[in-house]
C-alpha cells in the first residue's frame, strides 16, 4: 500500500513538473516579446551568460559539479558538446527572431513537426527503420509543408529552421553520455566567450540595449538564464518519473500555447491554407502519436510475459 502511495506521489510531480516546463515555454513567446526591444543577437548573448550562472548554481546545489568538471578531461565529448552548443543557439536565435519578426506562428508549427523530424533523423543517421504508420506521419507533414508552398509561394522556414535545428541537437545529445544539466552548462560555458566577446562590442559601439532602457528590460534579459534552465530542470524530473509516451503526449502543451498566442493574441494572419497545413501536421502527429502508444503497449506487454521488470 505505502509503495502504491509512493507510486502515485511520483507520478503526480511528474505530471506537474512536464506541465510546468510545458507551458513555460509555451508561454515563453510572451516573455521574449517583452525583451523584444533588443535585438535578438544579443538576447542570444544574455541567455546564454545569464543560463551559465543559474545553470552553474544549480549544479552545486544538485551535487552535479564533479560531473561538471570531468568532462574538461575528455575532448571528445567537448567537441561534440561544442557541435550541440552552435546547434541549441541557431535554435535560439530562430525561435526569438520569430516571436518578434510576426512568425510565432510558423515557429509553433516546427515544434509540431519535430518529433516526426527526429524520427527521419533516427533513420538517415542511427539507422532506425521507420514502419507504416510512421512513414504516413512523414508523408503528411510533408504534405502540410508543401501546401503552403504551392499556395503561398512560400516556404515556412523558420519552421523548417527550428525543426531541424533541435532534431540535430537532439541526435548530437544522444551520442553524450551526460545529464540533461551538465551539458547545458557546459553548452552555456562554450557559448559564453562569444556572448560576452558581442555585448563588449555593442557597448563600444553605443549599440547595447543592457543597461540603456531601464531596469524593468535589464532584469528580464537576465531573467532570460532562468527562463531557459528551469523548464530543462523541470522536463529532467518529469522524464525520470513518467512514461516516455506520456511525456511525449504532454509536450504537445508547448506548441499548441505557441499557436494559440499567435492566432489570438498576437494577431498574426492565418489563412485557409493555413488551417489546412496545419490540419496535415495535426493528422500526422495523431497517426504518429497513435503508433507510438500502441508499440509502447507492445513491448510492455512483451517484458511481461518474458517477466522483466
Amino acid at each position: 500500500m505505502k509503495h502504491s502511495i509512493e507510486s502515485d506521489r511520483e507520478i503526480k510531480i511528474g505530471v506537474l513538473s512536464a506541465l510546468g516546463a510545458f507551458l513555460i515555454w509555451g508561454l515563453s513567446p510572451l516573455y521574449y516579446r517583452a525583451v523584444g526591444a533588443a535585438p535578438a543577437l544579443e538576447i542570444i548573448a544574455h541567455r546564454a551568460l545569464w543560463s551559465l550562472l543559474f545553470t552553474l548554481l544549480m549544479l552545486g546545489f544538485s551535487g552535479q559539479i564533479r560531473a561538471f568538471i570531468r568532462l574538461f578531461s575528455d575532448y571528445r565529448i567537448l567537441l561534440v558538446l561544442l557541435l550541440s552548443s552552435l546547434l541549441v543557439s541557431v535554435n535560439w536565435l530562430g525561435f526569438i527572431w520569430a516571436v518578434n519578426n510576426g512568425k510565432a506562428l510558423e515557429a509553433s508549427m516546427g515544434y509540431f513537426i519535430m518529433p516526426i523530424v527526429m524520427v527521419l533523423l533516427g533513420r538517415l543517421f542511427l539507422d532506425e527503420r521507420l514502419n507504416r504508420n510512421q512513414l504516413l506521419s512523414l508523408l503528411l507533414v510533408c504534405l502540410g509543408v508543401l501546401n503552403l508552398l504551392i499556395a503561398l509561394r512560400q516556404l515556412p522556414w523558420i519552421a523548417l529552421l527550428l525543426a531541424v535545428s533541435f532534431g540535430f541537437y537532439s541526435l548530437v545529445r544522444k551520442k553524450v553520455a551526460v545529464s540533461a544539466l551538465v551539458g547545458l552548462t557546459m553548452e552555456c560555458l562554450i557559448l559564453a566567450p562569444l556572448a560576452l566577446g558581442y555585448l563588449l562590442f555593442l557597448e563600444q559601439r553605443g549599440m547595447l540595449v543592457f543597461a540603456t532602457r531601464g531596469v524593468d528590460l535589464d532584469l528580464l534579459l537576465i531573467g532570460s538564464g532562468l527562463i531557459t534552465a528551469l523548464p530543462l530542470i523541470l522536463f529532467t524530473s518529469a522524464s525520470k518519473r513518467l512514461r516516455l509516451g506520456t511525456v511525449g503526449l504532454l509536450q504537445y502543451l508547448n506548441p499548441t500555447c505557441q499557436f494559440l498566442l499567435a492566432v489570438f493574441l498576437f494577431n498574426e494572419p492565418f489563412s485557409r491554407h493555413h488551417l489546412n497545413t496545419f490540419i496535415l501536421i495535426w493528422l500526422g502527429l495523431a497517426v504518429f502519436t497513435l503508433d507510438s502508444r500502441y508499440r509502447m503497449k507492445r513491448e510492455l506487454q512483451q517484458r511481461k510475459l518474458a517477466g522483466i521488470p
